[in-house]
């Protein structure tokens, strides 16, 4: 007798209760703005935050300039010490410093390192490749100025959640492609790396909270209005870093991915191209969770407990 396949789990009752309360999804034709509110709705009172040194700054490099930036120096860092280049998600048309101090402030705390939050430009206002070229430029510049910032450019990582963690697989191309800045690590939570809309996670999780269908429709409208996505192979490797020509000089990386998320297949397919290109790479599906739960680690305790388990490899690596 053939044994049926075992039940997923369901969301964390905790958190669906949450999600059932608020209204966080979208379309395209409510525009941007309906959608970017939605967004702010899950800001957190600035009471619950660890307390922590904090200064925003406007920052440029090469051709780039005016790209906000906002440092975070733990109180628990080494001196000097890690840095960590973080960029938020938002489908690369939503989110802010704001909107991710949360997050922000936990890899500082989590990772006793100092993080450099980066304010990269939004579509639809700007679409592809606006995003990734300040993503880029905001790397470089702290792998520059990261002793005035009494960081440690020996011990330099990135981060992001989402199209945040899109950006950081990207940079962490660029940067292998151009001889530096060299990177100890790369965080990656629930990051874009394929653009496949045929993957089984896309199809089963069609309807999951936060991301869905619509909402990744939308977000695929603003960022690419001009660009045919129907073969994903056929992107180039700044948009989908999965069709990168070459793996091997990464940094080892933890991609923490959710099984109620559209993007969990995307997750583990960029870490079986890094295992296969000798790269280690933990990955980690949580089995309760769905996309975003990084964002609500501060009420959830299932989503801080995720959230922990990639802090603590962020640690180990910038720690050793």
């Amino acid at each position: 007798m053939i044994e049926p396949p075992p039940a997923r789990p369901d969301i964390d009752p905790t958190f669906k209760a949450l999600l059932d309360a608020v209204t966080v999804t979208f379309n395209a034709g409510e525009g941007v703005e309906v959608a970017r509110a939605r967004l702010r709705q899950l800001e957190v009172p600035a009471e619950m935050l660890p307390a922590m040194r904090v200064e925003d700054r406007t920052i440029g490099y090469g051709d780039l300039t005016d790209i906000p930036i906002r440092i975070y120096w733990p109180p628990n860092a080494d001196e000097p010490a890690p840095v960590v280049v973080f960029y938020h998600g938002g489908g690369f048309a939503l989110g802010d410093l704001d909107t991710h101090e949360p997050v922000a402030r936990s890899h500082a705390m989590g990772a006793e390192a100092i993080v450099v939050s980066v304010g990269y430009r939004l579509a639809p206002e700007h679409p592809f490749p606006a995003g990734i070229n300040d993503a880029w430029a905001a790397l470089q510049w702290v792998a520059e100025h990261a002793a005035e910032l009494g960081g440690d450019p020996n011990r330099l990582a990135v981060a992001g959640d989402s199209a945040g963690g899109n950006l950081a697989a990207v940079t962490a191309h660029l940067a292998s492609e151009t001889g530096g800045p060299a990177l100890t690590f790369q965080l990656l939570w629930y990051p874009v790396t394929t653009a496949d809309l045929s993957l089984p996670s896309i199809i089963e999780n069609a309807d999951a909270p936060v991301l869905d269908r619509e909402v990744i429709d939308a977000f695929l409208a603003w960022y690419l209005p001009d660009m045919d996505i129907s073969d994903p192979t056929s992107l180039p490797a700044t948009l989908a870093p999965a069709n990168a020509a070459d793996f091997s000089g990464l940094p080892p990386a933890y991609i923490g991915t959710a099984e109620h998320d559209p993007l969990r297949d995307d997750g583990a397919r960029y870490a079986e191209l890094l295992t296969a290109a000798g790269v280690p790479a933990e990955l980690s599906n949580e089995s309760t969770m769905v996309h975003g739960y990084a964002s609500f680690a501060l009420v959830i305790p299932a989503a801080a407990e995720a959230t922990e388990r990639g802090l603590r490899a962020l640690r180990k690596a910038l720690h050793p």
